[in-house]
């Protein structure tokens, strides 16, 4: 018995400890080991401060944002020594709109199909782990293969990982595309290449590399598409319709474009984002369910910033007619589409 007690009183002292110094640390080794786990390289000693600056201001905002007792909490991230200004310029979102003017065809309204209670395409195994685009603007490419995943293990019982790299290198003006490459792009100019293509690749034939070279790339034509990733038409979703997305995402993974160049979406770290957030489309993402949590309903997002953003790389979004006059939270309802296979 003395020694249990001994143990149990080691115990909550090593835990103290830790609490302590944890508790103890100041901002700037705070701020060393998030370098560290981030791997961030500085240009110069100036480049080293403003970061420190930037990354202090984040942190008081994460801690005043938290204080508040939100639906959502926010955290250190890979971008917290980004200034909103740099960190839109960092994605590329300033580079091309995503434009809704482009899109071909009139939205499909799904009358006949019935909308269930919660749907978590991850669970079901239709989803791909959480990629990561790196220093280049090819969101569209990878909201792209992911809609192109779901429907691929729908129809065919197989989750294959296809290649973002030959999207960016190989769909724009030279190749008979639409899309600009790390310069933006719409998930809907993709599918048209997909179809016209025959198919896309897969990620192990045409690893993706923009996201540290920073360059579209030259299109390779080393590898063979999957005959069966062959689009044969997509669905543009009608706008501005929670009841029309649900119906759609009870179907497979829906594409969408969201505005998320704002503070607190830049640093979302877990719960049901119901903050300010507008409408101006300047990402490409994945819905991947939706359902709701503490009594609040949302919408399951996988991003391409990799796990260390977010809830390991995912965002729930706030679900209802209350977001932006109907258009949904971030604008999530205003440009959705689908592949058909």
């Amino acid at each position: 018995m003395y020694s249990t007690m001994i143990g149990n009183i080691f115990l909550v002292t090593s835990l103290l400890t830790v609490i302590s110094t944890a508790a103890s640390k100041t901002l700037r080794e705070r701020f060393h080991d998030w370098v560290v786990e981030h791997e961030v390289s500085f240009i110069n000693t100036a480049h080293e401060y403003k970061t420190f600056s930037t990354w202090v201001e984040n942190d008081k905002y994460i801690d005043t944002i938290n204080s508040k007792n939100m639906t959502y909490t926010l955290g250190h991230n890979q971008f917290s020594g980004l200034d909103t200004n740099e960190f839109a310029q960092y994605l590329g979102f300033a580079e091309y709109k995503l434009d809704s003017s482009y899109l071909r065809g009139s939205p499909t309204s799904l009358l006949n199909t019935k909308k269930a209670d919660s749907v978590d395409w991850v669970k079901a195994g239709a989803v791909t782990p959480v990629k990561d685009q790196g220093q280049c603007g090819s969101c569209w490419s990878f909201s792209t293969t992911g809609a192109l995943e779901g429907a691929y293990f729908i129809k065919y019982g197989t989750l294959n990982s296809f290649s973002e790299q030959q999207l960016v290198s190989c769909d724009n003006f030279k190749n008979g595309g639409k899309d600009m490459g790390c310069n933006g792009g719409l998930m809907d100019n993709a599918f048209q290449w997909i179809e016209k293509n025959g198919g896309l690749c897969y990620e192990d034939d045409y690893p993706y590399t923009s996201g540290t070279t920073r360059s579209s790339g030259t299109c390779e034509n080393t590898c063979s598409v999957d005959e069966q990733s062959k689009i044969v038409s997509f669905v543009d979703i009608k706008k501005n319709s929670d009841d029309e997305m649900m119906k759609a995402v009870t179907l497979q993974p829906v594409s969408i474009a969201i505005q998320a160049d704002q503070k607190d979406f830049q640093l979302y770290k877990s719960g049901v984002f119901t903050g300010d957030c507008g409408t101006s489309l300047d990402h490409g993402v994945l819905v991947v369910g939706y359902g709701s949590m503490d009594g609040n309903d949302f919408y399951k997002v996988k991003n391409s910033w990799g796990t260390t953003w977010g809830d390991n790389g995912y965002i729930y979004l706030g679900r209802g007619s209350q977001y932006n006059s109907g258009s949904g939270q971030c604008g999530m309802l205003m440009q959705g589409s689908y592949p058909d296979l």
